[in-house]
């Protein structure tokens, strides 16, 4: 009953003490769990920024490539400054100082 792939150095990953510490041997980077970091809404945080609709290159940043809006949990907004900049984000597209769509989606039709 001899398993010739489970050996007492821990598996096929090798051994479990040597796996990594703390962060999982990432060096460095974000850790997967618990809470995440605090972000602080740059509307908030700096009163002179506004958002105005006419104003596409500060929105087309909280675009996705596809032309969606990011999400709250991703660009670190209020609920209140995200909500305005949806409604800034749509006006701009009905205007057409925004895609509704991404280019390389509205060229496959033509």
């Amino acid at each position: 009953m001899d398993n010739p792939q489970r050996s007492s150095s821990g598996g096929p990953r090798g051994p479990r003490n040597d796996r990594g510490g703390r962060d999982g041997g990432r060096d460095g980077q974000q850790r997967r769990f618990g809470p995440p970091m605090r972000r602080v809404c740059i509307y908030c945080k700096d009163k002179t920024k506004v958002i105005d609709y006419k104003n596409g290159d500060q929105l087309r940043r909280y675009l996705t490539d596809r032309g969606k809006i990011r999400p709250r949990r991703k660009i670190g907004t209020c609920a209140r400054h995200q909500r305005e900049l949806a409604l800034a984000i749509k006006r701009a597209r009905h205007l057409a100082l925004l895609p509704f769509a991404p280019d390389h989606v509205r060229g496959m039709n033509a």
